[in-house]
């Protein structure tokens, strides 16, 4: 409940009289024993939480469909494929904690339903359009300039609303930093849509700039996942003489699933344009953070210690 302030479900669910089903620590086995004892309507988790659940033992196809609201970090098209023929209905969701929670939600179209599972599934995976409580959100360049909307060209995401912060508490440089110009800048790099959709990418300090070609992360991570031997992946960029910087995958397996470095690079290559594969693969137990997200950081530290890496 502390992470985004629950994404307000802690108040809402209380607001219309529901009942809470509550967990002390993420147990995807007793995840699967509450849904079917307890008559679970909604429940909320991050792409971490959801494949842990997705891959365990006990996954069932429900009796009952399911409102799942997806956030924390980028869902990928497969994942929602799979929730979907479980009979869970993922609503996805975008925010941070400085905007008191969601701020973004994609809605889907009517139009949507008619296209195959997997086409609406890489559209729900978009973040959408703006809460009622907030301002369209912008998607800008390094000059402060809109980004067009082409789904291709990257840019800063920008918001402001009645449910952005005041600022960080007792620190007004970085308050300063981060709401100049009367916005909030996420940190976030995305692209919109021609239909007004933004669709996130990476965070700025992620993005691999390899002999002059952006790499986002978040693509060659949703790629990489799709391994069936994959449990959860962190793309990282390591030094490199020719191109400066090139990416590495960290993978870590399902339990009692195997899987080689030529394997997984083999596997990439036939997903990712050449430029954006990994060139190397290593095999460990990922750390997470509290909200379940794979830890980028320190690898990233660990693969550039004793170099300089300027980004940007």
């Amino acid at each position: 409940m502390f992470h985004c302030n629950g994404w307000c479900f802690t108040w809402a669910v209380t607001a219309v009289g529901g009942r809470h089903v509550c967990l002390r620590r993420v147990d995807p086995g007793r995840v699967w024993d509450l849904i079917d004892a307890e008559g679970v309507t909604h429940y909320c988790g991050a792409p971490t939480v959801q494949a842990s659940l997705l891959a365990h033992e006990k996954a069932h196809v429900l009796d009952h469909e399911i409102v799942t609201t997806v956030s924390g970090s980028p869902p990928s098209p497969q994942q929602f494929v799979r929730l979907r023929e479980l009979g869970f209905r993922p609503v996805h969701v975008y925010g941070a904690t400085e905007l008191y929670g969601p701020y973004m939600i994609c809605e889907p179209h009517e139009a949507w339903s008619d296209l195959p599972l997997g086409e609406q599934a890489a559209l729900l995976a978009r973040q959408g359009v703006h809460y009622v409580v907030a301002d369209p959100v912008r998607v800008v360049d390094e000059a402060g300039r809109d980004v067009e909307a082409d789904g291709r060209t990257l840019g800063e995401v920008l918001m402001r609303g009645n449910t952005l912060m005041t600022g960080y508490f007792r620190d007004a440089e970085q308050t300063a930093e981060a709401l100049a110009g009367g916005w909030y800048h996420s940190g976030d790099l995305a692209v919109r849509h021609p239909d007004g959709y933004i669709e996130l990418r990476d965070r700025k300090k992620d993005i691999i700039i390899s002999g002059g070609e952006n790499i986002s992360t978040i693509e060659v991570e949703q790629a990489i996942r799709e391994h069936p031997a994959v449990e959860a992946v962190a793309v990282v960029s390591t030094p490199d003489e020719k191109w400066g910087e090139r990416p590495k995958a960290f993978v870590e397996l399902v339990a009692g699933k195997e899987a080689s470095e030529a394997e997984i690079i083999a596997f990439a290559r036939e997903r990712l344009p050449g430029y954006m594969r990994p060139d190397a693969v290593e095999f460990t137990a990922l750390a997470r953070t509290a909200t379940a997200r794979c830890r980028r950081g320190p690898l990233r530290e660990r693969e550039w210690r004793g170099h300089e890496r300027k980004v940007g």
